[in-house]
């Protein structure tokens, strides 16, 4: 593998440049003319352009990227994540034309793409999931005799869902002819599948999710597992390693588990099994077939490199670790740094004045800004992770402060007051908290403020 092309933009593209380069492979940036002076472009040992500012013609273009792997000879093509990270159909046309993904198979993909049928073979993998409906939710009367069945509250889910979109909240049955239309509605417009089905809504659950990191000769290992429950409308905030919630039984419990599931799947490359956790249990949510955004904070801990990784199973290596080799050592957590109003939420695309990131002991920076960067409309508006490891939670919380203090971001609005105010909460100092913990407790008050 001589040359591999990233098929994404921000932070993360330069984050596998990076990786790409320690290893000694040369790396193709594609960029759309919005980000034409992007640090992933500056920095890429070649650069190509694949269409205007929307990503459904640019980054989402399936054609466009294969002919730009074709036009510079690329051997393999790394999609980040979002985007096409998780799109059957791109990897299948990457096989057929003789490129490498470096990702799982597209068969896998599309198996757990469609949350459905991974939660079939989640269950089949022997894998606890929450009580639900056996497939999709066809009508309204069906709706409400598996409401009756499971018993309020539920939550009604897209089938092909993720972000928080085509999924509706049902507390009582007043609500649910409503929340039925608007999350297939939702669902529809979202994903062009309205389909919908219905689980058993959990009120007060952590989201812990369990690495996984398998190569193609049969090894999978667990790096334990995140914590990553404070969020905002289903978007992730905050994320930690380790899970300050979870026993070192539950934590063996699960992370062995997953990784079984994973091997007799035949399951490689990196991937994340996502569960809801409450009183003690588990339920399977979702599998991303792909690195995560918050992979840094296993990292971290663990002190392996997994784009590294990923890189090397796509050649058909083996995995050079046993699971007895891999050993978590103190904390680490990260902060979302978007461009965006603390307070509204409202994205502050702009011109960055001056930037200055946090550095020191056990601090490192994940972005793609520099001074004088104007971040664009079209994208998300995350423009940095700040990364922090200490010796226990305690440690890491304090080196968090400093670096959060440390990082300057000037011309633009960021969230990182938010991040501030979170650590002076003695609820997320003491570790507790649920996935509705910042939108109940911090939000609604400063809404009502």
């Amino acid at each position: 593998m001589k040359k591999i092309l990233i098929a994404n933009r921000g932070e993360i593209a330069v984050r596998i440049i990076r990786a790409c380069k320690e290893m000694g492979i040369a790396t193709v940036a594609v960029y759309s003319v919005a980000d034409k002076e992007a640090m992933h472009v500056k920095i890429a040992d070649e650069a190509i352009c694949i269409g205007p500012e929307k990503s459904t013609l640019s980054y989402l273009n399936k054609q466009a990227i294969l002919s730009a792997a074709t036009v510079t000879n690329a051997d393999a093509i790394h999609p980040g994540y979002g985007f096409l990270s998780e799109n059957a159909d791109f990897v299948y046309m990457l096989e057929e034309h003789g490129f490498t993904f470096i990702g799982p198979s597209s068969e896998h993909i599309s198996i757990m793409g469609d949350k459905i049928t991974a939660k079939i073979t989640a269950q089949k993998l022997g894998l606890p999931t929450v009580p639900g409906s056996k497939g999709a939710v066809k009508d309204i009367s069906e709706a409400k005799q598996v409401a009756i069945e499971f018993g309020y509250p539920i939550i009604i889910k897209a089938t092909a869902g993720g972000g928080g979109r085509g999924m509706k909240v049902v507390m009582n049955e007043s609500e649910i002819e409503e929340s039925y239309s608007i999350a297939r509605n939702e669902a529809g417009v979202a994903f062009g599948n309205d389909e919908v089905y219905i689980e058993k809504f959990l009120q007060q659950p952590r989201h812990i999710e369990v690495q996984i990191l398998g190569d193609k000769h049969g090894k999978v290992l667990h790096l334990f597992e995140r914590d990553c429950s404070i969020q905002r409308r289903n978007q992730k905030v905050i994320e930690e390693a380790l899970s300050s919630a979870l026993s070192q039984e539950e934590r063996d419990y699960i992370c062995n588990l997953s990784a079984k599931a994973m091997q007799d799947m035949g399951y490689y490359s990196a991937g994340t099994i996502e569960y809801l956790y409450e009183d003690g249990k588990f339920y399977f949510m979702e599998m991303n077939t792909r690195l995560q955004v918050e992979h840094p904070v296993t990292e971290m801990v663990t002190g392996i490199d997994l784009v590294y990784e990923m890189i090397r199973i796509a050649q058909g290596k083996k995995l050079k670790q046993n699971q007895s080799d891999i050993k978590a050592i103190g904390h680490a957590i990260e902060c979302r740094i978007n461009a965006e109003d603390p307070e509204t939420f409202i994205p502050r695309p702009g011109k960055i004045s001056y930037y200055h990131p946090s550095a020191g002991p056990g601090v490192r920076v994940d972005t793609s800004v520099y001074t004088g960067y104007s971040i664009p409309p079209y994208y998300d508006s995350m423009i940095a992770k700040l990364i922090v490891h200490g010796q226990s939670r305690e440690h890491c919380l304090m080196r968090l402060r400093r670096a959060l203090s440390e990082l300057i971001i000037e011309g633009t609005i960021t969230n990182i007051p938010l991040h501030l105010r979170l650590l002076e909460e003695p609820d997320f100092i003491n570790g507790i908290y649920d996935i509705k913990w910042l939108e109940n407790k911090i939000l609604n008050t400063q809404c009502k403020k």
